[in-house]
């Protein structure tokens, strides 16, 4: 009886750690902290102006309340976690683009 409990409550903890393992999506984290930094580093050299700039922050603040919602069931199926990396692939074209086109302040 008492094994029974032990392995019900070990299959439980088991399920709810697979689970948020599933939620986590350290890569687009860590994609989403590079893409910050490049903004920031293409606002100290100049090659961003002041509407440039909120607009990629805008994308930005997009992709991370996709993420968000993609998180909210716990579960970030394949089709979402697609999703966010093409979004991701779109925001970075548009640091690119922005901090490439040859303009200044």
């Amino acid at each position: 009886m008492k094994m029974k409990a032990m392995a019900t409550v070990l299959l439980g903890t088991l399920i709810v750690a697979s689970t948020t393992a599933m939620a986590g999506t350290p890569l687009l984290d860590a994609r989403e902290h590079n893409q910050k930094n490049r903004i920031v580093q293409g606002v100290k050299s100049g090659e961003l102006t002041a509407r440039e700039t909120a607009k990629l922050l805008r994308g930005q603040r997009q992709l991370h309340r996709m993420e968000r919602r993609a998180k909210a069931d716990g579960v970030v199926t394949a089709r979402e976690r697609a999703r966010l990396q093409h979004k991701a692939d779109i925001e970075s074209a548009r640091i690119y683009k922005n901090t490439h086109d040859n303009q200044s302040l």
